[in-house]
């Protein structure tokens, strides 16, 4: 049985964005749902979508890093490994748990984003994830050089 993957994606972007369509048409398993709203809308909104699922694979894209990274909090039983793309985690509503999560977690943010900075998302992510494994790359906040070198079918076994 596949694993679920889910991709989610920023806060304004859809699915139809350049990463939600690369991962479905290179992985076409892959689910790839719109996300409108708050913070809590879409948390809620990603619960339903994931209603009777277990094992997850989260890859999140900026404000989807954050929504990610907010579902394996509240329910890491529920998620297998989580990947982010340049995540939200200095969104100001944002706050690293009590206790680390142990989930698995590839981050990868470029040096030159100024919208999630890595100097700001790289210590909330080591204050959030037990042993992230965080690669910088010299891109943007897009990504666009560093998302299409990556050979996606490691993180996605």
């Amino acid at each position: 049985m596949q694993t679920p993957t889910l991709f989610l994606h920023g806060l304004d972007s859809s699915s139809r964005g350049t990463k939600g369509r690369f991962f479905t048409e290179n992985f076409p398993g892959i689910i790839a749902p719109d996300f409108t709203g708050s913070l809590q809308d879409r948390l809620q909104a990603l619960e339903t979508i994931c209603r009777g699922l277990d094992r997850l694979i989260l890859i999140g894209s900026s404000f989807g890093g954050l929504m990610a990274t907010c579902f394996a909090i509240a329910r890491p039983e529920r998620v297998q490994r989580l990947i982010l793309l340049a995540p939200a985690l200095n969104f100001p509503d944002f706050s690293p748990p009590a206790a680390l999560v142990t989930i698995p977690t590839l981050l990868i943010i470029g040096e030159s984003d100024t919208v999630t900075p890595p100097d700001l998302v790289i210590p909330a992510a080591r204050a959030t994830f037990m042993n992230p494994d965080i690669t910088t790359c010299n891109d943007d906040h897009l990504l666009r050089t560093a998302f299409f070198a990556l050979d996606w079918n490691k993180p996605l076994a």
